[in-house]
């Protein structure tokens, strides 16, 4: 990888860390059912935890993000199986969701803080983040 790009994807990394107090998630490059790279910040007992319950099947953000594009706030995705309360036992509230989908590949990425929901602009933001780590990770299989 190019180490402007490597710069660039830590600088976004880092910067999302600031914002996203209590963790944040990529699934970048998925295909079929499968992110190429995964990158997440969540709290390892809730990782765990969703891990070993198989929750990804069930799980509302991922269902939106296979088949939409744009932006989604957790709040607004019916939640039947319980997978966005067990995020929300684990600290991680006021939840946003974007998906991108370019040059045949989709992307998912989960957000999440402790303080306000994010703002319309914010919101933005992150989709734009989305894309751009969308982008700059095409082609890689690590992050």
């Amino acid at each position: 990888m190019e180490t402007a790009n490597r710069k660039e994807i830590d600088n976004l990394l880092k910067e999302l860390g600031q914002t996203c107090d209590t963790g944040f998630a990529f699934a970048l490059h998925i295909r079929f059912t499968r992110p190429n790279i995964l990158y997440r910040t969540y709290p390892e007992p809730w990782i765990e935890e969703y891990s070993e319950k198989g929750m990804m099947m069930d799980d509302p953000v991922v269902l939106w993000g296979m088949q939409h594009e744009g932006i989604v706030r957790w709040e607004d995705l019916d939640d039947p199986k319980g997978v966005l309360e067990g995020a929300k036992a684990h600290g991680l509230r006021n939840g946003l969701t974007c998906a991108v989908l370019e040059n045949g590949s989709r992307s998912i990425s989960g957000f999440t803080r402790s303080t306000q929901p994010f703002s319309e602009a914010e919101a933005q933001e992150l989709l734009e983040m989305t894309r751009q780590l969308h982008n700059l990770t095409a082609g890689l299989s690590d992050l």
